[in-house]
């Protein structure tokens, strides 16, 4: 009897170790940056657009990929948001961004719950690199200097002024702002 009870646990052992070595595995895969472009729609407008930034090329040489925007670092919050990627998949299946026209327009709902996401997390993505405490305000430009300090002081996070900072803004945002500054004034 104690044989077969320690069969089980190691099988079950077994199991339960491939089964977390197959969820990590690919967590990894998927959060490349060569996964994210496999689709066309990523590849072609995005991932194009990214490149032209300095989160792609810099003097430090330091790049951001993909993942280090989109996928939060705690595993937790990793797995939760592969299952809510599941969408991402489902539209590519249907088509829905699968041309420029498609997903021009598709843009700013799209960069809009990005940005609904990275205001939840106090913009986490941003901070796994960048930190308030860790910048030498005094190296920035006047404006830069003023705004951050302004946005410490006032609790902001990093989304609240750098939306379009890896990929272009969606034209709708500028238009939906200059109505609200209309609004505002």
């Amino acid at each position: 009897m104690l044989k077969r009870s320690l069969l089980v646990l190691f099988f079950f052992s077994l199991v339960a170790i491939m089964s977390v070595t197959f969820v990590n595995t690919a967590i990894s895969y998927t959060s490349t940056t060569e996964f994210c472009i496999g689709c066309h729609e990523m590849r072609t407008t995005v991932y194009r657009e990214y490149k032209n930034t300095t989160h792609f090329k810099n003097a430090s040489g330091v790049q951001a990929s993909c993942s280090d925007c989109h996928v939060p670092h705690a595993w937790y919050l990793t797995l939760y948001r592969k299952v809510l990627a599941v969408k991402d998949v489902y539209h590519h299946l249907q088509g829905t961004i699968e041309t420029q026209e498609k997903f021009e327009a598709q843009r700013l709902a799209m960069a809009e719950r990005v940005w609904e996401s990275m205001k939840n997390s106090n913009s986490l993505e941003c901070r796994n690199c960048h930190q308030f405490e860790a910048m030498d305000l005094r190296k920035q430009r006047r404006r830069a200097f003023r705004q951050h300090m302004s946005g410490m002081k006032n609790g902001e996070t990093c989304i609240d002024c750098h939306k379009g900072i890896a990929h272009k803004k969606p034209e709708q945002a500028h238009e939906k702002q200059n109505d609200d500054e209309e609004i505002l004034f």
